[in-house]
């Protein structure tokens, strides 16, 4: 029996209600959400140069200390980008978008879409990408709740984020049609922040 048997609908709280549709439902790509959000290939370049120290050293053992470390990380590194990947559902209405997150504790984030202000896409190639949500208005959302679906170094004001997606451009295209269905004055800005654009300060969004 799964903790997630209860949904009457897969990665929502309850049943939706009268005249709310959904529009998109995804889970963030394990091998993407690795790489651009738990630095794989960094961790990787930092116990190769151990190693390769190791071997320069001539200490044999710490080389080899430096691979099974490595190895063991990159392991368990990627356990945990495989359980947020089966744990993780991202759903976009035609009233707001839902994250229903959390590993060992699962929790349903609801963001109504009119309090979505813009949306950034950082493209991860391959057609994935990240789309950070910029909220309008006052929140309780806290990063360590968020993260690791929050955008990197904002601490003082959260910023949820919808972490590795297949076809992220897609998606972008079904939040910002969306939000501008809810929100009209606002669907200039959420649209040309929602396609394909330059990295909008995301720099190190993979944090």
């Amino acid at each position: 029996m799964s903790e997630y048997d209860h949904e009457p609908i897969r990665g929502l709280p309850g049943d939706l209600p009268a005249g709310e549709s959904i529009l998109w439902q995804g889970s963030p790509d394990w091998r993407t959400f690795a790489r651009s959000a738990l630095h794989t290939r960094w961790v990787s370049g930092y116990f190769a140069v151990l190693a390769l120290f190791g071997l320069a050293s001539g200490k044999l053992f710490g080389a080899g200390a430096a691979v099974v470390g490595g190895a063991i990380t990159q392991g368990l590194l990627a356990v945990f980008a495989i359980a947020v990947a089966k744990t993780t559902v991202y759903t976009i209405t035609n009233r707001r978008v839902v994250l229903r997150i959390g590993v060992a504790l699962n929790k349903c984030v609801n963001l109504p879409l009119a309090m979505i202000g813009s949306a950034d896409l950082r493209p991860q190639g391959s057609g994935h990408g990240d789309i950070a949500l910029t909220l309008t208005g006052r929140h309780r959302l806290g990063f360590a709740m968020l993260w690791p679906h929050a955008r990197p170094w904002r601490l003082g004001q959260p910023s949820p984020m919808l972490r590795a997606l297949p076809d992220a451009e897609a998606v972008a295209k079904v939040l910002a049609k969306a939000c501008s269905a809810v929100v009209p004055n606002e669907a200039a800005a959420v649209r040309s922040k929602a396609v394909p654009v330059r990295d909008h300060g995301l720099q190190g969004a993979a944090a």
